[in-house]
């Protein structure tokens, strides 16, 4: 099995799926937003942040998928995207299944002077909604539920393919009529 991961890992158009499946979530929260008109709160731009490092992630181990360097550069800042992004999931369906005063997000995103993402791209990353409040779920899940499904596939996935770095792959024998 973690030869199989390995494989993969070493192949582009893995990598091209990988980073393709992020960016189709990434697509699907901005038709929430713009064509739905789900206004995103400070936990959702947060999430989404996390699901931009596993896009970068999979664009990184795009370039050059053999060299080794990238792929651990690929493979780690994919891992942080996606426990970054479970936990950011598990403490928005906290603020959501147990509202309080005490237990709710800030109103407003917090990035650092230097990279104000919500000033240079506010379709993207402005903040609007209220993370206690529940505007949509599908099949009784909302949507911090589901993004700590996908977010756990994401990390358990990495970090089967992080441990599959360390096995050997067999070079293959070239026979008489290979």
């Amino acid at each position: 099995m973690f030869r199989y991961f390995k494989t993969l890992s070493l192949q582009r158009k893995s990598w091209v799926i990988f980073a393709f499946s992020a960016i189709a979530l990434e697509a699907a929260a901005l038709y929430f937003q713009h064509g739905m008109g789900l206004k995103p709160c400070v936990m959702c731009i947060y999430e989404r942040l996390a699901l931009f490092a596993i896009v970068f992630s999979g664009l990184l181990g795009i370039i050059a998928p053999r060299t080794a360097l990238i792929r651990w550069l690929a493979l780690l800042l994919g891992v942080f995207g996606a426990i970054k992004g479970l936990l950011l999931a598990i403490k928005h369906t906290d603020y959501q299944l147990n509202p309080a005063p005490w237990n709710q997000c800030s109103p407003f995103v917090d990035f650092p002077e230097t990279l104000p993402l919500n000033q240079w791209l506010p379709a993207i990353f402005e903040a609007g909604g209220d993370c206690s409040q529940i505007t949509w779920s599908f099949l009784s899940l909302t949507m911090p539920q589901w993004l700590i499904i996908i977010f756990a596939f994401y990390t358990l996935l990495l970090i089967l393919v992080i441990f599959s770095q360390f096995i050997p792959i067999q070079k293959r024998k070239r026979g008489l009529f290979h």
